[in-house]
């Protein structure tokens, strides 16, 4: 073999151990996105916004004539906006692009005070770029919550609504279970298995 040419094939053997090295270091980034709940917004039952609300009592008698009439019909739909927080802790480097994650898909199903609903994905994909502050990824949610929890009475399931959107709604009884799909150099990338977010910490 010339010279030249085994020149030649230790530079492009070179230039595949860097690029080998780079799609490794990419793949491996993978693993360190991470998610939480963070709020719910916009919590409406039927079309009363209930986010200044606490109690049953709070709500006026045509609002509870309204309740009353939608449970006896067997109809108590619900539409809110669940903020999921993606966090991309990779370290940022001289191009703001190259430690960014894309979340191309992102499969969930909602979980409320333990019953499984419905389930959905995101419209688009998003963009999580390695800074401080989470990224997040709103997913519309709206359901009738009599399909799942039929076997309560109106006050149980207005004091559920009230515990997720109302004055001090919360999280605690919202799991999601997703199984995001993130953009990867060696094209798009499944988790192995998938992850349940809560808004307790990141994971």
């Amino acid at each position: 073999m010339k010279k030249k040419t085994k020149i030649v094939l230790l530079i492009l053997i070179f230039g595949l151990a860097l690029t080998s090295c780079g799609v490794y270091n990419s793949l491996m980034n993978l693993s360190k996105l991470q998610y939480k709940l963070g709020s719910v917004n916009n919590f409406k039952v039927g079309n009363i916004l209930i986010n200044n609300k606490s109690k049953l009592s709070d709500f006026n008698t045509v609002d509870i004539l309204n309740l009353t009439s939608k449970v006896a019909s067997g109809d108590f739909p619900v539409s809110f906006t669940l903020n999921v927080l993606a966090k991309n802790p990779n370290q940022n480097t001289t191009s703001s692009s190259s430690s960014e994650i894309t979340l191309q898909s992102f499969p969930w199903t909602l979980y409320i005070d333990g019953v499984k609903t419905i389930s959905g994905n995101i419209s688009n994909p998003v963009k999580v770029p390695s800074v401080k502050d989470a990224t997040i990824i709103p997913l519309q949610i709206s359901l009738d919550m009599l399909d799942f929890f039929k076997e309560n009475g109106l006050s149980k399931i207005v004091n559920l609504a009230l515990s997720l959107g109302g004055k001090k709604g919360s999280t605690s009884k919202i799991k999601i279970v997703a199984e995001p799909t993130l953009g990867t150099p060696l094209g798009n990338m499944t988790y192995p298995s998938p992850i349940t977010i809560v808004d307790k910490t990141f994971n």
